[in-house]
């Protein structure tokens, strides 16, 4: 799978080094891929922009971008909380899918999106031993705060295809 690098400096060491076990899935609740990367590379104009990172965003197309690498902890989760473990950015990757979300009544993921999502997290959950149960939403961790994947995310279809 081809995937372009796009360095973010939105990223710190992992908190122990701890191996990663989950992975949260946001929509990036912008309308094109520039527009989200902006935010990550922080060169967005808008002035309440916190620094904040993915480890990969998947354009509609399925093109795939890495903004932080594996072994790094990216700047996703913010507060949140799962299973008794608050920092989630240390125990997590990130994949964020250019989609506008709450932001646009919520459209439909692309095809290409989800194969492309999905091949994704399979090689990552090789990679790190992550059961597909610990594939979860944004929602799930600060479900009082956020909203992505959202309704719009095919999760029965999703994991049916992970491993």
């Amino acid at each position: 799978m081809k995937i372009i690098q796009r360095p973010s400096p939105n990223y710190n060491a992992r908190a122990g080094n701890v191996v990663p076990s989950l992975i949260i899935i946001h929509y990036t609740g912008t309308k094109t891929a520039d527009d989200a990367a902006a935010y990550y590379l922080n060169t967005a104009s808008d002035p309440n922009a916190g620094p904040i990172s993915p480890h990969y965003m998947i354009d509609g197309d399925g093109t795939v971008y890495q903004f932080v690498a594996e072994d790094k902890r990216a700047w996703h989760a913010g507060v949140s909380e799962w299973q008794g473990e608050t920092d989630i950015n240390s125990t997590s990757i990130g994949i964020e899918l250019v989609n506008e979300g709450e932001f646009n009544n919520y459209p439909p993921f692309e095809d290409a999106q989800i194969d492309r999502l999905v091949t994704l997290c399979r090689d990552i959950q090789g990679r790190f031993n992550i059961s597909a149960a610990n594939v979860i939403g944004h929602d799930d961790i600060a479900p009082k705060r956020k909203k992505d994947p959202g309704p719009a995310f095919p999760w029965s279809s999703f994991r049916k295809r992970l491993v």
